[in-house]
C-alpha cells in the first residue's frame, strides 16, 4: 500500500475540482449569490480533505491516535475481534478535523472486516455495534494486537481503506480515511496504560494516546 501525500487527500480531488468548477462557471454567468455560495463550499471541501505532514513523537514504543478529533469515552469494552474486554479509547472527528487515518503502532495487518450497518450519530454508544463499520486487526511488536474501528456516522457515509491485509506499515502511516466526519474506536492490548483524558484534542500520528507501562 502506498498512498502519496501532496498535503490533500487525493479522494478529495473530484470534489474539490467540481465546487471550484461550478464557481467558475457561476461567476462567468454572473450569478454572484451562487457564485459566491459554491467559493464558501469550495473552501470548506478544501479544508475537509487537508492531510498534513505529522511529526511522530520520540518514544517509539509508544501509541499514538489514529484519527483527529476529541476523545469521547475511554473504558473496558469487549473487542470486535477477540471477543475480550479490552481498553478502548473513542475519537469524534468533526466535520472541521482532517479525516485521513493513520496506525497507531508499526505492524502488519492481519485481516479487515467490513459490516454495513445503520448511520447513527457517531457520538453514540451503539453507533460502534450498529453503524456501518471497518474493522481492522493490526499485529504490532511481540505479537500484540490492536484492532482500529473505522465507524461510519450520521454525515459521514463512506469508510475508505487503502490498507489491505498483509501489509506492513510504519506507526503514523495513513491507512484510510472517513468521507464527513465520524469516529475511530481504538482497542488497546493488556500492559498499556491512557495517557489521555475524555474531552481531549488528539492527531492522527502525533498525540500519544498509550504508554507501555513499565516493569
Amino acid at each position: 500500500m502506498l498512498k502519496p501525500s501532496v498535503g490533500l487527500s487525493l479522494e478529495g480531488v473530484p470534489y474539490i475540482l467540481f465546487t471550484a468548477l461550478c464557481t467558475l462557471v457561476f461567476a462567468l454567468l454572473g450569478w454572484w449569490f451562487l457564485t459566491v455560495v459554491f467559493l464558501v463550499v469550495s473552501a470548506l471541501t478544501l479544508n475537509f480533505f487537508r492531510d498534513p505532514e505529522r511529526v511522530q513523537p520520540e518514544d517509539a514504543e509508544a501509541v499514538v491516535s489514529p484519527a483527529d478529533g476529541k476523545i469521547i469515552k475511554i473504558g473496558r469494552e469487549t473487542d470486535p475481534v477477540s471477543g475480550e474486554a479490552r481498553q478502548v479509547i473513542c475519537v469524534f472527528m468533526n466535520v472541521f478535523d482532517v479525516h485521513v487515518n493513520r496506525m497507531p503502532v508499526s505492524g502488519t495487518i492481519q485481516a479487515i472486516h467490513y459490516h454495513s450497518g445503520k448511520f447513527f450519530n457517531a457520538s453514540l454508544d451503539k453507533s460502534s455495534k450498529d453503524n456501518e463499520r471497518n474493522v481492522v486487526e493490526i499485529v504490532g511488536k511481540g505479537n500484540q494486537r490492536f484492532t482500529v474501528v473505522q465507524i461510519a456516522g450520521l454525515i459521514a457515509r463512506r469508510i475508505v481503506c487503502w490498507a489491505e491485509k498483509g501489509d506492513k506499515l510504519k506507526r503514523a502511516e495513513r491507512f484510510g480515511l472517513i468521507k464527513f466526519g465520524s469516529r475511530v474506536d481504538l482497542y488497546l492490548p493488556d500492559g498499556y496504560d491512557c495517557s489521555v483524558y475524555v474531552g481531549d484534542s488528539v492527531f492522527a500520528g502525533k498525540t500519544v494516546v498509550a504508554v507501555k507501562r513499565q516493569g
